[in-house]
């Protein structure tokens, strides 16, 4: 059951109402990195969780973003309030109403469709959705997940904080921002309470290519090493094309098929075997202009680099 109390978690207070700022906002409210999505990803991760502790803990972050759903609401609201009283009054004229609404972003959505109040979008009006719920139902997997979104909700709290210079807006987003790093801290205290929770899932890896690392990025400038694929730990492949196929086969793709299927799929390639001797003029050659190329019948001009 839930139950909701008046008071905010955070004081809300706005100097000046600011309409642009406002859709900004909007990005923690409706947008990926938002705190609907997040409520709605350690909600959905609660109702399935058979750990008690971990259950406990979903319930209560999901709870407590859907407040800071609430706090994040109120300060695009507030910085809209302007705008409300604008369209409310019969006083304005039109140019003064369209300049009060168009103060740059997304502000004329905001103040003609959701009357100036916070709406279930990003900061640049595309609805919120579902998808961006990456949950698969596996706790230390989605628990990495969780702390990524958590540093994800921080970067942009930071982002917002630099646009602003409002004391009030400032204040009540470095709460914000400073609570994901806590659920940050109580994800990665869940994780490795887990033992062992690494690698995710049941099955275990291939032992022949668990230390495997393949430098496939090689030249001047991208050869680097590090603990990432030096050291003990790692058996460096240098030598891609000398070792392919890693599993020693014959590096094709193919399919054990029937008769039938062998002769049928037989038949589809003869239908659509491609002539490489012929030299068709296509659509392109039709409507060839300055700038196409050489066309069908013409010698491509020499390469000149710079």
């Amino acid at each position: 059951m839930f139950m909701h109390n008046t008071r905010l978690q955070y004081t809300v207070r706005v100097t000046d109402p600011n309409p642009c700022l406002a859709s900004l906002m909007l990005e923690q409210f409706g947008g990926p990195q938002g705190e609907l999505a997040a409520a709605m990803r350690y909600f959905t991760q609660a109702l399935a969780e058979d750990d008690p502790g971990r259950k406990d803990m979903l319930l209560d972050i999901a709870t407590e973003e859907l407040s800071h759903l609430e706090v994040i609401g109120s300060i695009v609201a507030m910085l809209n309030k302007g705008v409300k009283g604008k369209l409310a009054s019969e006083n304005l004229s039109a140019a003064d109403t369209y300049a009060a609404i168009n103060a740059g972003g997304d502000s004329h959505t905001q103040s003609l469709l959701y009357g100036a109040g916070p709406a279930l979008t990003n900061s640049s009006g595309v609805p919120w959705t579902a998808a961006y719920i990456d949950t698969i139902g596996d706790p230390p997997t989605d628990l990495r997940s969780n702390i990524a979104a958590e540093s994800r909700a921080k970067m942009l709290y930071e982002r917002l904080i630099r646009c602003t210079d409002d004391p009030g807006v400032k204040e009540a987003l470095g709460f914000l921002m400073t609570r994901e790093i806590a659920h940050q801290k109580s994800f990665e205290k869940a994780l490795y309470a887990i033992e062992p929770n690494f690698p995710v899932g049941k099955l275990p890896g291939m032992p022949q290519y668990t230390d495997l690392y393949v430098n496939t990025s090689q030249g001047d400038g991208g050869d680097m090493e590090g603990p990432w694929n030096t050291g003990p730990q790692w058996k460096k492949l240098d030598d891609i094309l000398g070792n392919l196929p890693l599993d020693k086969g014959n590096g094709t793709a193919s399919a054990k098929l029937t008769a039938t299927e062998k002769r049928d799929s037989k038949e589809a390639a003869a239908r659509t075997k491609s002539n490489p001797d012929c030299d068709p003029t296509t659509g392109a050659d039709l409507g060839a202009g300055p700038g196409a190329g050489a066309i069908t019948g013409q010698k491509a001009s020499p390469q000149t680099h710079h």
